[in-house]
């Protein structure tokens, strides 16, 4: 990805808040296609986030999937195909060409009227495994790396779909999200990329503090309540 190659925003999505699966759950993960909208520090105006405990806020403002990752999915669990479309991972925006291994943390983008930043990975929770009927999804999109992330919102503005991504500024280079989801996921006790990690300015507040919390402790941390689905 440079300034030189910018990339499409193919779609954009929003959602409201309903009720998802048995007893009172509530998501807003079903996003439907606008053509246009505005965004400010929390999100895009009309996005509804049912649990923001761990979704939406400043530091999850917007969710982008790379579109290109449907193709695996679909070849990776052909009996869901046809689930596996844009927009199927709640996301807001959806393009082609950026993908976890070319993006880093901290990178700003100029999208339209707005300026965005990358400020973390999405983490996957069990609700994931609902939507796709796969009660191992939320696992596997971790084990994968192909979860997507999140932007801060640095200058609020309008956008649309067929607006260019223009890279303005990659303060982090040497940390691709695929890097970064290498280690929280996989080489989990690295102290020497946890130090690293925990040291970059550019990444949410609550990613730092987990690999700061790993080093202090050399435990890493429970992931059954965020990946298991609820009996």
């Amino acid at each position: 990805m440079s300034a030189a190659a910018p990339v499409v925003l193919r779609e954009l999505r929003a959602g409201r808040s309903a009720p998802f699966g048995p007893g009172a759950v509530r998501s807003a993960i079903d996003k439907q296609r606008v053509g246009a909208g505005v965004v400010d520090v929390n999100g895009l105006h009309g996005d509804e986030q049912a649990d923001t405990r761990h979704h939406g806020g400043e530091q999850k403002a917007l969710h982008h999937y790379a579109a290109e990752h449907y193709a695996l999915w679909r070849a990776w669990l052909p009996a869901q195909a046809a689930r596996f479309v844009p927009g199927a991972f709640g996301e807001n925006l959806v393009t082609i060409g950026m993908t976890e291994d070319r993006v880093c943390v901290g990178d700003v983008y100029r999208l339209g009227g707005t300026t965005l930043q990358v400020s973390q990975g999405r983490q996957p929770c069990w609700k994931l495994s609902r939507r796709f009927g796969v009660p191992d999804m939320a696992r596997r999109v971790q084990d994968s790396g192909l979860t997507g992330w999140y932007y801060r919102v640095l200058e609020p503005g309008a956008l649309a779909a067929g607006d260019r991504f223009v890279l303005r500024e990659r303060p982090h280079p040497d940390w691709t999200l695929a890097r970064l989801q290498g280690v929280l996921y996989h080489d989990c006790l690295n102290r020497e990329a946890l130090a690293a990690i925990a040291a970059l300015a550019a990444l949410s507040d609550g990613w730092r503090a987990l690999a700061s919390q790993r080093l202090d402790s050399g435990v890493v941390e429970d992931w059954s309540r965020r990946l298991a689905t609820p009996a």
